[in-house]
């Protein structure tokens, strides 16, 4: 699944994907200097179950890593990520 970078607003960004005007996943951050806290992820029913969230953490944190910034979890989902695997730790905060 493709995820498009988007500045919402000021220092709000976005990993997201839409179809047909609806946006069907997203995963959203702050960028506070060298840190980008992670406050939202979202899935749609439609995509639920396929991994969906897991590939747009993967995605904010290749981000992350190429642009030598760590990751703050707030949101549940991520706060749960980085609890459940080792993957994150070079991005953790």
């Amino acid at each position: 699944m493709e995820f498009q970078l988007q500045q919402l607003a000021g220092n709000k960004f976005a990993f997201l994907n839409e179809q047909a005007g609806e946006r069907l996943a997203e995963i959203t951050w702050q960028q506070n200097g060298q840190v980008m806290v992670m406050d939202h992820t979202y899935v749609s029913d439609k995509l639920r179950g396929q991994g969906v969230a897991k590939q747009l953490l993967d995605q904010a944190a290749q981000y992350a890593r190429e642009h030598d910034y760590k990751m703050e979890a707030i949101c549940s989902y991520v706060v749960a990520a980085f609890a459940k695997s080792d993957a994150y730790n070079d991005v953790k905060r």
